[in-house]
């Protein structure tokens, strides 16, 4: 039999477990159709060129001062001008987007696992015939290496809490009708609660690295500029909020809001004996010795035979062997 207090008991932590299972599908989702705004929105890390400004000797040879610049100029210029580089581009957890003025989100790449975005192949600087690998800033190159290599995690850890909050929502269907429903069921929600924190805490710190590492090589002498998307760290923390909550109140779950009602024949509550007042159990009377007060009862009739006005004879004055009769209420006499 299902308690209506066990519904409102599990009602907090079945809702918080589906805010996460959307906070997850809306990041995963995000960037995989062109041309929506909604969810293209959700970005981790946006990159504008359209400032971009190469500078005048950017063809000059690499033996004067300033060679690696100059060489990344030359690539970015030679891309820019015959390779056709967008003017922004927007990356996701699992594609980007690329587009020009104001055609928003036009080119999405397809969906793809364990996705990461290289800019110089994505630019195609290596393909303007100028190899640009071991000119590229030390910072660059461990910013991008690094988020390379954490991109795997990520994706793995964002892969598990989609999965763990779905496997939360379907074992916390069983917490309605018993604790121990919620007791399992809270396996899996400290399993979600973990990888979100997990999934969360890899992506901001990679894209905070990543966007560092790009505006420093390219924002003052080129104009590129990077941001990370403010939208899409929202909705991934508040997912990670929602699955702390959720594991939380499961676990309360575990020790609070029985499912078996006392009322129920069939629970070992209602076979235990209650002892319970009933309204036709006689109460205590006044000591015989000082007569019955104003709200005590009295006797229906006296049957001694010394009594003959069937006024109240204490009980020390009855004869030996009278009847004694029960007491009733003097209003209704």
């Amino acid at each position: 039999m299902v308690n209506a207090g066990r519904i409102c008991c599990i009602a907090a932590p079945f809702l918080l477990s589906v805010g996460v299972l959307v906070c997850m599908v809306l990041l995963f989702v995000a960037g995989t159709s062109s041309g929506d705004k909604g969810t293209n929105d959700l970005y981790f890390l946006k990159i504008n060129l359209t400032d971009l400004t190469l500078s005048t000797s950017a063809n000059l040879p690499s033996e004067i001062d300033g060679a690696n610049t100059t060489i990344l100029g030359g690539a970015l210029q030679a891309a820019k001008q015959a390779l056709g580089m967008k003017d922004y581009y927007t990356i996701y957890l699992r594609s980007y987007c690329s587009w020009n003025g104001n055609d928003v989100y036009a080119n999405c790449t397809d969906s793809k696992t364990y996705f990461w975005f290289n800019p110089i192949e994505v630019w195609g600087l290596n393909d303007t015939g100028i190899s640009v690998d071991d000119y590229l800033p030390r910072s660059f190159r461990d910013g991008l290496d690094s988020y390379h290599a954490a991109s795997k995690a990520m994706f793995v850890l964002y892969a598990a809490a989609l999965a763990a909050s779905c496997l939360t929502i379907l074992v916390g269907f069983s917490a309605i009708f018993s604790r121990w429903g919620s007791f399992f069921t809270t396996f899996f929600a400290a399993a979600m609660a973990v990888a979100t924190i997990g999934a969360t805490g890899t992506a901001t710190a990679i894209f905070l690295i990543l966007r560092t590492a790009l505006n420093h090589t390219l924002k003052d002498d080129y104009g590129i500029h990077s941001s990370v998307g403010t939208k899409a760290l929202a909705v991934t923390w508040i997912g990670t909020v929602f699955a702390v909550a959720a594991a939380f109140f499961w676990l309360l779950s575990v020790c609070c809001c029985s499912s078996r009602s006392p009322y129920n024949p069939g629970s070992r509550e209602a076979r235990r004996t209650r002892a319970e007042k009933t309204p036709y159990t006689y109460e205590r009377v006044g000591s015989p010795y000082l007569g019955p007060s104003d709200q005590q009862a009295v006797p229906l009739s006296n049957l001694g035979p010394g009594n003959h006005g069937g006024g109240y004879v204490p009980p020390y004055q009855h004869p030996r062997g009278a009847a004694y009769e029960p007491f009733r209420a003097q209003q209704g006499v």
